[in-house]
C-alpha cells in the first residue's frame, strides 16, 4: 500500500472513531454501499478516487481541507524525487 493511501485509510478510521460511528454507519451518512467504503479501505487497492473522499467527508460532515489538515498527510516524502 502506498503511503498516501495508508495515511487516507489510517484517517478514515481515526474520524469514525472520533465520530464514534462504524464503517457502516459511515457508508450509511455518505450515500454509499458498505462494500464501496471497505473497497476504499482494501489494503490491495492502490488508488483513492478524491470524488470517493469527497463523499466520506461529506457523510462525517467536514470539509476535505479538515480531512487532509492532519500530521498523517504532512508527514509524507514527496513522490518525486
Amino acid at each position: 500500500m502506498s503511503a498516501v493511501k495508508d495515511a487516507v485509510v489510517k484517517r478514515v478510521y481515526q474520524l469514525c472513531q472520533e465520530q464514534q460511528i462504524k464503517i457502516n454507519t459511515l457508508a450509511n451518512r455518505s450515500g454509499l454501499t458498505p462494500s464501496s467504503v471497505y473497497s476504499l479501505l482494501d489494503p490491495k487497492r492502490s488508488n483513492v478516487s478524491i470524488v470517493l473522499i469527497k463523499e466520506i467527508c461529506d457523510g462525517l460532515d467536514i470539509t476535505l481541507g479538515e480531512f487532509f489538515s492532519c500530521e498523517l498527510f504532512d508527514d509524507l516524502e514527496q513522490e518525486i524525487k
